[in-house]
């Protein structure tokens, strides 16, 4: 196998792939990558048995087969070189011969049948939606998916496809995200599959915020996304996903609205003196004044007053102050609402005007 290729052609095939190969392996194999060169393009795939990764770069096929080889040291070295360098890259045997300029590398592979894959979707219906659609749906969500839970399907992301809506939900147990979009697919019954996390944070990773079309192909056990020269194959997780419209509160007959940057920063700056552990933060709800307190175990206090529009009865509420950081961050509008029932029921959070992105967060006592 012999190839030649631009290092920014090739340095963008392996940025793409890179992020899937962990640092330690129990397979020396997946610390390399595949690469396998037909007519003049080179496809190079990365894997950690869960996720596949695979990208295409255009080359000049010298001679074509199938190799691995160290996906680091690779990445490194062709970061290093200078841009718009000329890349020469020779298998013969175990050993991988890469030249440019006065640079010559000379590294180890390993068997490119010993290279496990995951394989393509079979069978299933497929999704489009545009890359700014799936990006949107996973940057005003993702920060709610739990992280090595024991409730294994928590660790991930709900997907949600029916006839006339995709909507993604994550939650931790601890507060909910959910997100929408009005579309119509070829979806006649609906379908749910929950997608790992890994896969979720690769995707916002490669997503750029276009217009271009992207395919997600549903199988039984797999998900297929198609982004033109990058596709990412991920298992699904084998799990039931909680029935999330039963966390989803009615509507409080307690509401607040406020400008939503305002509240933002004044919640960050009475985190600094909260609780390092449980990170609580006090509302109080009189008239139209917002109060937000805080305290740690040092004995010092914060305190905020803010204007706001508020309808209901004086409250008293605790929230983790970064659950509401995570939610009002998520949020793009200028002002945004709280409904609220009691000092025990979950507070709800969305844009005024918009509830197509819906944020639940759980009292805690203070």
């Amino acid at each position: 196998m012999k190839l030649q290729v631009g290092r920014n052609e090739l340095l963008s095939a392996l940025s793409a792939v890179i992020g899937v190969v962990e640092r330690r392996q129990t397979l020396p194999v997946l610390s390399n990558f595949l690469l396998e060169l037909k007519d003049n393009e080179l496809i190079v795939t990365g894997t950690d048995l869960e996720i596949e990764l695979q990208a295409r770069a255009q080359v000049q096929n010298l001679a074509p087969g199938r190799a691995t080889v160290p996906a680091r040291k690779l990445f490194d070295i062709c970061r290093g070189l200078p841009e718009g360098a000329e890349i020469n890259l020779e298998f013969t045997g175990d050993k991988a011969l890469l030249k440019s300029g006065r640079s010559r590398y000379s590294l180890s592979c390993l068997k490119a049948e010993e290279f496990p894959a995951l394989g393509r979707v079979a069978e299933g219906k497929t999704l489009q939606l545009s890359r700014q659609q799936l990006r949107g749906l996973i940057e005003r969500t993702q920060f709610a998916m739990a992280q090595q839970d024991v409730r294994y399907y928590l660790n991930g992301m709900l997907l949600e496809v029916s006839a006339q809506r995709v909507r993604v939900v994550a939650t931790d147990g601890h507060r909910l995200a959910l997100s929408e979009v009005g579309l119509e697919t070829e979806f006649t019954e609906q379908r749910q599959v929950v997608v790992p996390r890994k896969a979720i944070l690769e995707l916002q990773r490669l997503l750029d915020a276009t217009d271009e079309t992207v395919s997600l192909k549903i199988g039984a056990s797999q998900l297929e996304v198609d982004l033109d020269v990058v596709r990412l194959t991920t298992k699904l997780i084998d799990g039931r996903f909680p029935d999330y419209e039963r966390v989803v509160p009615d509507s409080g007959d307690k509401r607040l609205q406020a400008d939503r940057e305002l509240v933002r920063r004044a919640l960050a700056r009475t985190a600094i003196l909260s609780n390092e552990k449980f990170r609580g933060v006090r509302l109080s709800l009189d008239g139209n004044k917002l109060s937000l307190q805080t305290h740690n175990p040092e004995h010092e206090e914060a305190e905020e007053d803010l204007e706001v529009e508020y309808q209901g009865s004086n409250i008293e509420i605790g929230f983790n102050v970064n659950y509401l950081l995570d939610a009002l961050g998520a949020l793009s509008s200028e002002q945004f609402v709280m409904e609220l029932k009691n000092a025990d029921s979950s507070g709800l959070i969305y844009a005024a005007g918009d509830a197509s992105s819906k944020y639940v967060v759980m009292p805690m006592r203070l």
